[in-house]
């Protein structure tokens, strides 16, 4: 599909008028929340580089997962509280940029404004801060955050999730509006409704990019010229081609595409309560001989997915991020099985993030705190899985 620069909204004033978004007869309350922009001067100093030239320069990036995105508590889903000594083995390590999902719903502190509370913004820079002292590029997000706009794509809630969105990234926008191109916004996450989506949600799905877009560049000063990234829905490569339009922006080249890959799911991330006899150990056609890998998601399916998102994307002025991928361990097996399994685990990191590269696509392996560094000193825990991922950041070039 074309993709043309349109989805010009009208949602964005300060004060939202209720439109013909809800069902016939329906009737939807909408919060009127403070404009929270405090435009500055555009302000290009430190924003040099365009979402081709900065994506350029990301050897390799990795997710701080199950850590800020925890609603309420960073701590509360069992990893430790994030450390400058932390990120420094991230960086030591051989990542150069470090995707932070957020939560922020959670730490509002007045509902009837949308306002953040200022401790945990200061939270957030603190952990920024720590990366972009190490010279890294840094993402920073609305993540899953409860659930109140990632799993509500619906006409009937879309102007009132647009209204909070913008309310809440003007103010991070806002907060984070003097870094330099180092720290990146990501409008969303992985937006979907369970069962199969229809084009409302698409549309209300892709409202949600516009609104970030231009919550972020109302506030003016470097955030006129910030890389942004905007998602498909539920961050899928195949809806990415066939369903996303990038949202109008006023600035030429500033926007990067983002999905996300965990194919095949019965080697990437089926579990235990899941159908576990389906589960696969094993990828890559080399490993079939010491058991049964998945019938679809082997080598010839990556290259085939990633050049859709080159032919689609890149070769249409638009980067993109491959905002999260990755494979569990399987750690009940045993003997020969555990050996071949992490070895092909390695192979499948080493294949992702080179494939990734060499079509344009920059490669963020997620980490939920079980991935390859122990989170409370920092170590490597998985030296194989780390060994693979580097060689095929190595081996990968970018087309740019």
């Amino acid at each position: 599909m074309q993709l043309v620069k349109k989805l010009s909204l009208c949602i964005f004033l300060s004060v939202v008028v209720f439109k013909a978004t809800a069902q016939p007869g329906t009737r939807q309350p909408i919060s009127v929340y403070p404009d929270y922009s405090y435009r500055k001067k555009s302000d290009k100093s430190g924003m040099r580089h365009d979402a081709f030239e900065l994506a350029s320069k990301i050897n390799i990036g990795w997710n701080l997962g199950n850590s800020l995105e925890v609603p309420g508590d960073e701590t509360a889903w069992g990893n430790p509280k994030v450390t400058k000594a932390f990120i420094d083995s991230v960086k030591k390590a051989g990542f150069n940029a470090v995707r932070i999902p957020c939560a922020w719903d959670s730490y509002i502190e007045d509902q009837a404004t949308c306002k953040i509370k200022a401790s945990w913004l200061a939270r957030v820079k603190e952990v920024v801060d720590y990366c972009v002292k190490d010279d890294m590029y840094v993402i920073i997000n609305i993540h899953w955050d409860g659930g109140w706009l990632e799993n509500h794509p619906v006409r009937t809630s879309q102007v009132q999730i647009n209204t909070k969105q913008k309310a809440l990234w003007q103010q991070i926008a806002v907060y984070f509006r003097d870094y330099d191109e180092h720290l990146l916004f990501a409008g969303t996450n992985e937006v979907h409704v369970d069962g199969t989506p229809t084009d409302e949600n698409f549309d209300a799905q892709m409202s949600f990019n516009q609104t970030f877009v231009h919550a972020v560049r109302s506030t003016g000063g470097r955030n006129a010229y910030r890389n942004l990234l905007v998602q498909s829905y539920n961050t899928n490569i195949d809806l990415a081609v066939s369903k996303l339009v990038m949202p109008h922006d006023n600035v030429d080249r500033r926007l990067i595409t983002e999905v996300h890959y965990y194919d095949p799911w019965d080697f990437c991330g089926l579990e235990k309560n899941e159908a576990w006899a389906t589960m696969k150990f094993l990828w890559g056609t080399k490993f079939a001989q010491y058991g049964p890998i998945s019938d679809r998601g082997q080598e010839d399916y990556v290259k085939a997915q990633f050049q859709k998102m080159k032919v689609n994307f890149v070769d249409k002025g638009y980067p993109v991020m491959l905002g999260e991928f990755g494979a569990i361990t399987r750690p009940s097996l045993t003997g020969a099985d555990l050996e071949h399994h992490l070895a092909s685990r390695a192979y499948f990191f080493e294949y992702i993030v080179e494939q990734a590269k060499d079509n344009g696509i920059v490669p963020f392996f997620w980490d939920n705190g079980s991935g390859v560094f122990n989170r409370s000193n920092g170590s490597v825990s998985d030296k194989q899985a780390l060994t693979g991922l580097m060689k095929g950041a190595a081996a990968g070039k970018y087309p740019y």
